[in-house]
This record gives C-alpha cells, sequence and structure tokens, in this order.
C-alpha cells in the first residue's frame, strides 16, 4: 500500500538524511519519551486520523493499513537502532512530528486512490 512506493523510499531517503539530528552525545530532554517511543506515538495518533477520517474502509483495509505501519515501525527500528533507546530533544521531536505527518499524507494519498477505484 505505502511500503512499496517511490513516496516511501523518499521520506526514507529523508530520514536518512537526518540522521545527524539524532547522533551525537545524548542531552538532558524535555520530553520523557525515547525517539522510538516518540516514532510510535505519532504514526499511532497518525494512522488513528487516517481511519477515522475514511470511515468506508473496510475491516481488511484497515488490518493492511495497520501491518503497514507495523513495517514503518521496523524500518524506523533498523534505521535508528543506535539511538532508539536515547531520550528524544526538542529538536528530534520536531523532525518526528513531522515525518510521522508525512506518513500519513502517504496513507491519506493511497486511501484516496482506494475510496474511488471502482470495486
Amino acid at each position: 500500500m505505502v511500503t512499496d512506493k517511490d513516496g516511501y523510499m523518499h521520506l526514507i531517503q529523508y530520514l536518512t538524511e537526518h540522521l545527524g539530528l539524532f547522533e551525537g552525545q545524548e542531552v538532558v530532554s524535555v520530553v520523557g519519551d525515547t525517539v522510538m517511543e516518540l516514532f510510535e506515538e505519532q504514526l499511532s495518533a497518525q494512522i488513528i486520523m487516517v481511519c477515522g477520517q475514511n470511515p468506508s474502509l473496510s475491516f481488511a483495509q484497515r488490518n493492511t493499513v495497520i501491518r503497514e505501519i507495523d513495517a514503518i515501525v521496523y524500518d524506523l527500528e533498523e534505521i535508528l537502532a543506535n539511538v532508539a533507546k536515547r531520550n528524544a530533544t526538542p529538536e528530534q521531536t520536531l523532525f518526528i512530528t513531522e515525518f510521522s505527518g508525512l506518513i500519513k499524507n502517504l496513507f491519506d494519498q493511497e486511501i484516496s486512490k482506494l475510496v474511488e477505484a471502482p470495486q
């Protein structure tokens, strides 16, 4: 649905280009969440929004969305393995929020194609 699209590959490339934001010394964080906890929370919130905005999605389509999010989280864990358990800084929190919104946009685009397609 999303993970096999060019847009997703571009987002992963965007993340890898900004890995410097996640490297270096761990600093005292205002937020108590780790980098991966924030990614998971943000992606969960975005997917809840996607499903809420698309009540016509079937059970199977919703399950596909959830499987895709699981795959995305797995990719993020692989890419961010060295920093996943560090507390997130405010700059990282902003990036994670932005990145999660971009992931939601990918789902919005794909779901709009699904909804418009004849059944």
